[in-house]
């Protein structure tokens, strides 16, 4: 047999590591915990706590919507999708026939009205004439009864022509009694006006003053400077009233609607500043605001279709609140944005002075146009016209 020789077996080595290493690792590392504790705490107490943030927001604005008022054929289309229209500036015309048929029948109506009321006042310096030389027949046939009574008492002449002479005073005061009754009447149709003022001449006026809005209204115009959008209205369409034709969209007029969580909302007040960020631009492009206003209600509450968390299936979903923000005039105008473009918003919580809801009603109107007060002032102006033109034709008449 071979000899079994027996091999030693090594022994392991003992751990000659630095224990100091290993603690002073563990040291650092305890040390990096702490101070990224310290670091989120910091950051939380000195910026975090006092800023909120969302993602759920998008630029918002004003679509003034052009419709018409009266029925009409379009013959011409003044501005296309993108275009920039001024304000009052013509948008649609309509066939212009019709509503010039109306306006100068209305306008002849009301010549031929003025014409007829100044008829009514010389009926009455009539009827005063009338009556005064009815008063001297009445005062002649007095005088005549009071003679022939004297001559009559005397014998001079007989009760007969006595008797004639008194159906004569008789019949002349019926007759003046008749006078001075159609002068009331004629009076009260005229008393305390003027032929302007005349319930006559103003209501042919109102009809004149619907029929010049109607022509104006074949015309639409444009209530404020922007940009059309959504245009629908084609050459030759017959359009009604409150047909929606195109829209206009004043861009120096945009806010944002940002959807916060109602858990963020408990420190948030009107007023406080807010950064604001487009995905259009990206973060190169920083835009500043104020929060407006914040929402009276939730967003599922004003929905077409509300929740209905009276059922038995019922998930508790945190609500958003929409917060109103105005944004800085000066960087809109600078970088341009566009309606339902997405954002990014951050509020400054440090400001608490502000209130939750407005405190006043306003004091104005937040948005309003004045370019339909100038087609009154016009219908004014003509039927003033009208009325001078058709008050003077007497003296005109005179002078020729």
């Amino acid at each position: 047999m071979a000899n079994v020789q027996n091999t030693p077996i090594p022994e392991t080595a003992p751990d000659t590591g630095n224990p100091g290493k290993r603690k002073f690792m563990l040291l650092v590392l305890t040390l990096l915990v702490v101070m990224g504790c310290l670091g989120v705490w910091g950051w939380h107490h000195l910026y975090g706590r006092w800023n909120e943030s969302t993602d759920d927001a998008y630029v918002n604005g004003n679509v003034v919507a052009i419709t018409p008022l009266v029925t009409g054929t379009v013959i011409s289309i003044g501005a296309d999708d993108g275009d920039l229209v001024h304000e009052g500036q013509v948008l649609v015309n309509f066939d212009p026939n019709d509503a010039e048929v109306g306006l100068q029948s209305a306008q002849a109506n009301l010549a031929r009205t003025v014409r007829q009321v100044r008829g009514l006042y010389s009926n009455v310096d009539g009827m005063k004439a009338q009556v005064n030389a009815q008063k001297a027949e009445v005062q002649k046939a007095q005088e005549n009864y009071n003679r022939r009574k004297s001559l009559a008492a005397g014998g001079a002449i007989s009760q007969e022509e006595l008797s004639h002479a008194r159906d004569d005073l008789t019949s002349a005061q019926n007759a003046l009694a008749n006078a001075q009754q159609q002068l009331q009447t004629s009076s009260a149709l005229v008393d305390d006006t003027v032929v302007s003022s005349h319930p006559d001449v103003q209501a042919a006026a109102a009809q004149l003053r619907q029929a010049y809005l109607t022509k104006a209204r074949s015309t639409l115009i444009a209530p404020v400077t922007g940009y059309v959008a959504k245009r629908t209205v084609q050459l030759g369409q017959r359009v009604q009233p409150g047909t929606a034709l195109m829209a206009v969209i004043p861009l120096d007029q945009l806010w944002i609607d940002a959807n916060f969580k109602e858990t963020q909302l408990r420190d948030m007040r009107i007023g406080q500043t807010v950064d604001i960020e487009a995905d259009l631009y990206g973060s190169d492009v920083k835009f500043s605001g104020t929060i407006d206003s914040l929402g009276a209600g939730t967003g599922s509450a004003f929905a077409l279709l509300p929740a209905q968390n009276a059922t038995g299936n019922w998930i508790k979903i945190v609500q958003r609140v929409p917060v109103r923000i105005h944004i800085n005039a000066e960087q809109l105008a600078e970088h341009p944005l566009r309606v339902g473009l997405s954002t990014l918003v951050k509020v400054d919580l440090r400001d608490q002075s502000g209130p939750v809801l407005a405190q006043q009603p306003p004091q104005k109107a937040s948005f309003s146009t004045s370019i339909y007060d100038r087609q009154l002032t016009d219908a004014d102006a003509l039927i003033s016209r009208l009325i001078h033109d058709n008050s003077s034709v007497a003296s005109k008449t005179a002078q020729r």
